[in-house]
């Protein structure tokens, strides 16, 4: 099976780095106690995100195919557990919403990788038009459930995270490994933005639930 046929439809379960942070239950989540202990669980797991992606991407690449299937995995079980935060704030049906939609984005990361090792530029500017219109369609998503996140701020940010992970695609395609680390680094470092978006957002939303 192709690496991109593979991303697609490898569907694990499984909790990682918010799922540690929040135990899988809201009785279990009791020891998120702040804002700052909400920032930095979801921090760790929207870097997290993207560096799986790159690993899968780097993978994929290099036509390294059983190593492509485990970080693709780990990418799926990530947005899992992404899904799962978000319905430990705001219940099971935005959870549901919410895991499609995530996985909608890899996939065009998924178009971009293949536009690129095939040296497809018209498939390569249409995965970059997708990844655009995504950003508008999840900061609508996240308006819709948090008016602190407002729709035009959000989509910006989600629009940045496609330009530096790309970037770092385009490195690992070029086979300059330092770039591409450095890229994914920095691609990494731009989640904290979101991050602490999301997280602020929410404390504002329930200041009963995270104290200052």
């Amino acid at each position: 099976m192709r690496p991109t046929n593979i991303l697609r439809n490898t569907v694990f379960s499984g909790m990682t780095a918010f799922a540690i942070a929040f135990g899988g239950t809201a009785a279990q989540a009791d020891h998120i106690k702040t804002g700052a202990d909400l920032r930095v669980a979801v921090n760790l797991l929207l870097a997290e995100h993207v560096n799986l992606a790159a690993s899968a991407t780097g993978w994929a690449m290099q036509g390294m195919n059983t190593q492509f299937t485990a970080a693709a995995g780990a990418l799926d079980a990530n947005s899992v557990s992404l899904a799962n935060a978000i319905g430990l704030v705001y219940g099971d049906g935005a959870k549901d919403a919410f895991l499609p939609l995530w996985r909608k984005h890899i996939g065009f990361f998924v178009d971009y990788t293949t536009a690129t090792a095939t040296q497809d530029g018209a498939g390569r500017s249409a995965a970059v038009d997708a990844l655009m219109g995504y950003a508008e369609d999840f900061g609508a998503f996240l308006n819709a459930a948090n008016p602190n996140l407002p729709a035009d701020a959000v989509a910006s940010l989600v629009r940045e995270h496609a330009v530096t992970l790309t970037a770092a695609i385009d490195a690992q395609a070029n086979q300059d490994w330092p770039m591409a680390y450095e890229l994914q680094a920095k691609a990494a470092a731009h989640m904290q933005m979101i991050s602490d978006a999301l997280a602020g957002a929410i404390v504002m939303q329930f200041p009963e639930k995270f104290g200052s």
